[in-house]
């Protein structure tokens, strides 16, 4: 089955655009296309899907990704009504760092809580048809302007104790006029997070997570492929510094992507009409749990078959800035 793909860009006049990537073949601007969300938007009025909408645009001639600004593969003209959220403790083998890295705290003979949260999505995270099975991990990371383009840098905050990759899968969605989720694809990205902060108290979580995320630059149509196997490496001054495969799809996850889904569509709050979400499944692999310390200048590189394209952003650390508030 030949996969097909959705990059947004912006060209040398400024112009912004949408290409479709198919199979290995040249891209091709969609014709009369600004943005995906339009695209969307489209497809949930006349009750088709987005592929149908693509297979409908006119062919507006190969693009050379190259020579134009690539941007993040779904956005929002309101950046206040695209949520970032994410899920933890999802792949088979993902609590062993977070398990090391809780049980360090205290040295507890007993299981941690991560270990516990874990253990309950191998037991009860791919349930059967019609039915609810474990909650997982679940966070939040931003809106909007916590999204990073293609390339862009990934801004570390002044207070933040690390500046960490996790490589991931993340659904994308848009929520209809009636209220019903979307699903328009996957992207593949890096859920940056601070895992000094995380692992100094595990309910630290919740602040180690309020980082900005960036996203490759493709929307893969369609269901996720069962298995795919990717590369997360770090580059410092042009050479690797660290490299390691890494794991995704459901057959290497102790939760079903519906599971996952349904834990976090189950609230109203995520239920506007109009609104975004792009939501990160979880991770097995990062370089945190191999002592790897990152610093400004380094570049993440997270690539993995189907997607073409890689997530690529290097690290930027903010000045540190004083907190004032007001009294009107």
């Amino acid at each position: 089955m030949m996969r097909v793909s959705l990059v947004q860009f912006r060209d040398v006049s400024g112009e912004r655009g949408v290409a479709v990537l198919r199979g290995a073949e040249a891209p091709h601007r969609l014709a009369g296309v600004a943005n995906v969300a339009a695209l969307a938007r489209a497809a949930l009025a006349a009750g088709t899907s987005l592929l149908a909408e693509v297979d409908a645009a006119g062919d507006g001639g190969v693009v050379d990704l190259d020579a134009v600004t690539l941007l993040p593969p779904i956005d929002h003209a309101d950046p206040a009504h695209l949520l970032l959220t994410g899920t933890g403790l999802t792949h088979l083998g993902s609590a062993e760092g977070r398990d090391k890295m809780h049980r360090s705290m205290t040295e507890a003979a007993q299981q941690t809580d991560s270990m516990r949260m874990f253990l309950m999505g191998v037991e009860g995270g791919k349930p059967g048809a019609g039915e609810a099975g474990a909650q997982p991990e679940w966070f939040y990371k931003g809106n909007g302007c916590s999204l990073v383009a293609p390339g862009a840098p990934l801004r570390s905050p002044g207070f933040a104790l690390d500046a960490g990759e996790e490589p991931e899968i993340a659904g994308i969605y848009m929520i209809g006029d009636d209220g019903v989720p979307a699903r328009l694809g996957f992207a593949i990205g890096n859920e940056f997070s601070d895992h000094v902060t995380e692992r100094g108290n595990y309910l630290w979580l919740a602040h180690s997570k309020l980082r900005v995320a960036a996203l490759g630059p493709e929307l893969l149509l369609g269901e996720l492929p069962e298995d795919i196997r990717g590369t997360s490496r770090i580059l410092r001054g042009g050479r690797v510094l660290w490299e390691k495969p890494f794991v995704t799809g459901e057959a290497n996850m102790s939760h079903s992507i519906a599971n996952l889904e349904h834990h976090h569509f189950k609230y109203d709050l995520f239920c506007q009409p109009g609104d975004v979400h792009v939501h990160f499944f979880g991770t097995a692999t990062l370089s945190f749990s191999e002592g790897v310390t990152t610093q400004e200048g380094d570049v993440f590189e997270i690539s993995a078959p189907p997607f073409r394209l890689p997530a690529r952003n290097p690290i930027a650390v903010e000045k540190p800035r004083d907190v004032e508030v007001r009294i009107l």
